[in-house]
């Protein structure tokens, strides 16, 4: 072992969450230092060159203006540019029976009424979800119990409701709604501000506005501000060790490097403590909270082109699917940097099956189902000049996107401990925020409250001595 590197605070994870935490350390006059595992910070924000000068989102892509306020105020004090969400145009359906059909932008398709009737349903029920805690929600340990899928049958008597509980949990989360708690989807509703905004591309919406430059640069320009001495990548964690009482916290790398803190922050989501040996070992609760919480299946595959072929047709870009292994696509155009892109998105069960093939094989499906359902409006659609793909599943230090979803039965048991310090070891992650969790806001707030945690308690304990 090397000989130990002593900081105030030892953060774990560089992704917004952990190096926001450090920026607030760093601020209030106290020494950080970012442990990462992978070569980058950034976390599931991942930004790419994909054209001469555009870049492309391969993670978290999208913010808004109003209600996703701290993310805004980033965007706004590094320079970056916005791109609005394109919302106009005609949206290509593919049925589950295999019929292609196209829409004007925002009409609904298909059982149009039963929509409206679970979205309804889902508007009142989480309004009056209690954010902070759960428990004190309307029948919350009833809910609880029930998966998703089980809560809007019952709500709605009818079957066929399952196909778009699914369209909706797996679009957001990356699961099917038999795998996560009914209660956790009000909940994750209500965070971000009520289901219709989390489905909205438009003004105050989940995915309104997009980074010119790509949102992995926050995290650089964190990072920057660190400074290089105090950001390590490639240093995985071993063990975090706060055994030894008035000595702090050592953390220990698989490296076998030591990083001795007074506090330490983790920043890894809680399906990923179990690869951290805590001594002591963690709480019950935290890990009933690691083995009750599972990573959904969320990938995209991005097609470039020289042109925005479908704009000049009347599209929106937009493919809506039932089957296949695209759920949805969405325009990621930069018309500034002549960067013209359609992303299509592979989440939940049909993603988790899709992953199975090979890399060619992938790239198949996905071409083909692509080019045939807008190639049924569109002749001779172009090959793209470009394609990325990123299975955040397989990515040893993330096994999924876009945050850990509780089971049945977590959220009232052990769910309001994600955000419980443990001696002086605490913990940020977007999961543990309770507004607009699962997203860059919710990761950037927890991060705040995090490091706002650790200097409070190191400055009173400078105040005592």
């Amino acid at each position: 072992m090397t000989a130990s590197k002593v900081y105030d605070v030892v953060v774990v994870g560089a992704g917004l969450s952990g190096l926001q935490a450090a920026v607030v350390v760093q601020a209030a006059g106290l020494t950080v230092c970012v442990l990462e595992a992978t070569n980058r910070v950034g976390g599931k924000t991942l930004s790419v060159k994909s054209s001469e000068k555009g870049y492309n989102d391969l993670g978290a892509a999208w913010i808004n203006d109003t209600n996703q306020s701290e993310m805004f105020k980033l965007f706004k004090k590094y320079g970056l540019d916005t791109e609005v969400q394109r919302a106009c145009g005609d949206t290509v359906i593919h049925h589950a029976d295999g019929a292609v059909e196209k829409v004007p932008y925002g009409q609904l398709s298909g059982n149009f009424e039963l929509l409206l009737e679970l979205v309804e349903i889902l508007r009142e029920e989480s309004s009056t979800v209690d954010l902070e805690n759960p428990l004190k929600s309307h029948n919350a340990a009833e809910i609880d119990r029930l998966t998703f899928k089980e809560f809007c049958v019952r709500r709605t008597h009818n079957e066929q409701t399952i196909g778009i509980a699914n369209l909706i949990s797996s679009a957001l989360l990356g699961v099917e709604s038999d795998e996560v708690s009914a209660l956790y989807m009000l909940h994750y509703f209500k965070c971000g501000c009520g289901i219709d905004n989390l489905l909205s591309d438009r003004k105050d919406g989940g995915q309104y506005l997009r980074n010119r430059q790509g949102n992995q640069t926050i995290s650089k320009k964190f990072a920057e501000e660190l400074g290089s001495n105090s950001v390590f990548l490639s240093k995985p964690v071993a063990s975090v060790d706060q055994s030894k009482d008035g000595q702090g916290v050592v953390v220990l790398t698989q490296s076998g490097e030591l990083f001795h803190g007074r506090k330490a922050i983790i920043s890894v989501p809680t399906t990923l403590y179990p690869t951290i040996t805590f001594n002591p070992p963690l709480p019950a609760k935290k890990t009933a909270l690691s083995d009750n919480t599972v990573m959904g299946y969320y990938s995209k595959t991005v097609f470039v082109f020289k042109d925005p072929w479908w704009q000049t047709a009347g599209l929106s870009g937009i493919l809506d699917s039932e089957v296949g292994p695209i759920s949805f696509t969405r325009d990621t155009s930069i018309p500034a940097d002549d960067q013209w892109s359609i992303t299509c998105f592979i989440v939940g069960e049909r993603g988790r099956q899709w992953s199975k093939l090979s890399k060619a094989a992938r790239h198949k499906q996905v071409w083909e189902q692509f080019s045939q359902t807008f190639g049924k409006y569109v002749n001779n659609i172009p090959e793209p000049t470009n394609s990325i793909e990123m299975e955040w599943a397989k990515q040893g230090y993330f096994l999924g996107a876009p945050c850990p979803v509780m089971t049945p039965g977590v959220l009232t048991t052990v769910g309001t401990e994600l955000a419980t310090s443990f001696g002086d070891v605490h913990f940020v992650g977007t999961e543990t925020s309770t507004v607009w969790r699962g997203y860059m806001e919710g990761a950037v707030r927890s991060g705040q409250r995090g490091g706002a945690e650790v200097v409070k308690e190191l400055m009173n304990e400078l105040s005592v001595r």
